[in-house]
C-alpha cells in the first residue's frame, strides 16, 4: 500500500464557514461516507476517494452506524483509513457519526432511548478505533421517547468524552426548538442540524426550519444537495446501468420520467451559462446566502469529490437564474423526488 501524502495547499483549496455560534469552522462541502463505502465497494477506490476529499480541503467525513450497505461497514471501513491514510492527522480532521435508525434485532436497537444512543455510540467508537467523535447526532426524532431522554442522552455522550458536540438530524423546526432549548438548559448546546435540502426538496423553507436555525443559532448540513444523484448530468441520456437508480438504494427509476429530465436538461443548461456543472450549481444553489453552513455530498469514485468540491468558486446567483432554477426545479414533473423523500 502506497503511502498517502496530504497536498500542501489543501486549505487554500476550501472555504470554512463558523458552524453557528459555535468556535468550530465546518468546510463548504462536506464528505458523507453513506453509498459506496461498504463491503460492496473496493477498499482502494474508498481510498482514493478519502484521499481526494482531504487534498481539496475537505475535512469533515460524515458516518452514521447503520451506512453500509451491512450496518458497520461504513464506520469500519473509514477506521481502517484513519489507521492508515490519515494517521496521524486525526486534529486536522471533523468525524462525525449518528445513531436512530435500526441497528441491532431486539427492542434496543433502533430510535432515541438513553440505552440505544450510549450503546450506539460505543459501538461506532470501536468500529472506527477512534477515543471519540466530533459530532454525535440523533439520527430521527423518536415520537416515543421523551424529548428530555433523547437529548439527555446527547448530553451524557458529550460530558462523558465520547463526542465533543451533538447534533440532530431530520427534525421539524417545532421539534427542533424543544431539542435545542433543552440542550441549553442541560449545558451541552445543539452544534448542527442535518436536514434533507436540494433544489427539488424544499422542505426545510417550508417548515421555517432555516430560519429557526438562524434564530436559535444552530449550523446546518444539508444532505442529498444532488437529490440521489437527480441533479447530476448521470442521467441526462437515459439510466445508465449500475447507477444508484438502477441498484434500488435511494433513488427510483420512475422518479426519472421522460419529463422530469427534460426539466433536469433545463437545469444543466442554466448551470453551462454559469459555467459549472450541474453537481456544482446544486451544490452552490443550497449553500448560497450562507443560509447552510455546508452541503453534504456522496461520492462513487473520486472525480465526483473533485468536481463537487468546485462549486465553491461560485457560489452567487441573479435573481433572474434564481427564477429560472424555480422554473424548473419546482415543476409537478421533477418535483415528485421531493414528495417521496423523508423529512
Amino acid at each position: 500500500m502506497s503511502r498517502y501524502i496530504p497536498a500542501d495547499d489543501r486549505y487554500q483549496k476550501m472555504k470554512y464557514r463558523r458552524c453557528g455560534q459555535s468556535g468550530l469552522l465546518l468546510p463548504a462541502v462536506s464528505l458523507g461516507l453513506w453509498h459506496n463505502f461498504g463491503d460492496d465497494t473496493s477498499h482502494q477506490n474508498k481510498r482514493e476517494i478519502c484521499q481526494t476529499a482531504f487534498d481539496n480541503g475537505i475535512t469533515h467525513f460524515d458516518l452514521a452506524n447503520n451506512y453500509g450497505p451491512e450496518p458497520g461497514s461504513a464506520e469500519r471501513a473509514f477506521g481502517q483509513i484513519l489507521k492508515t491514510d490519515f494517521l496521524g492527522l486525526r486534529d486536522e480532521l471533523v468525524i462525525s457519526t449518528k445513531a436512530g435508525y435500526h441497528m441491532w434485532d431486539g427492542p434496543y436497537g433502533e430510535w432515541g432511548s438513553r440505552k440505544y444512543l450510549i450503546s450506539s455510540c460505543d459501538q461506532s467508537l470501536k468500529r472506527m478505533e477512534i477515543d471519540y467523535v466530533d459530532i454525535f447526532y440523533s439520527h430521527r426524532f423518536d415520537p416515543n421517547t421523551p424529548l428530555e431522554e433523547t437529548m439527555g442522552a446527547l448530553d451524557h455522550i458529550v460530558k462523558s468524552g465520547r463526542a465533543l458536540y451533538v447534533g440532530i438530524s431530520s427534525y421539524n423546526s417545532e421539534c427542533t426548538r424543544k431539542a435545542v432549548e433543552i440542550l441549553n438548559d442541560l449545558g451541552t448546546p445543539c452544534l448542527i442540524h442535518q436536514p434533507s435540502y436540494s433544489m427539488l426538496n424544499r422542505w426545510v423553507e417550508t417548515d421555517g426550519l432555516k430560519e429557526t436555525l438562524k434564530e436559535l443559532g444552530v449550523g446546518s448540513i444539508a444532505f442529498s444537495p444532488l437529490a440521489q444523484g437527480m441533479l447530476t448530468t448521470k442521467y441526462l441520456n437515459g439510466i445508465p446501468e449500475g447507477s444508484r437508480a438502477t441498484q434500488g438504494k435511494s433513488l427510483q427509476q420512475n422518479m426519472l420520467t421522460e419529463n422530469a429530465i427534460e426539466k433536469i436538461k433545463a437545469l444543466n443548461n442554466i448551470a453551462q451559462r454559469r459555467g459549472q456543472t450541474l453537481a456544482q450549481m446544486a451544490i452552490s444553489w443550497v449553500l448560497r446566502n450562507e443560509g447552510i453552513t455546508t452541503a453534504l455530498i456522496g461520492a462513487s469514485k473520486a472525480s465526483q469529490v473533485l468536481d463537487c468540491a468546485g462549486a465553491i468558486h461560485h457560489l452567487d446567483f441573479t435573481q433572474q437564474e434564481l427564477d429560472e432554477i424555480d422554473l424548473y426545479a419546482q415543476d409537478e414533473a421533477i418535483n415528485l423526488w421531493a414528495k417521496s423523500s423523508q423529512t
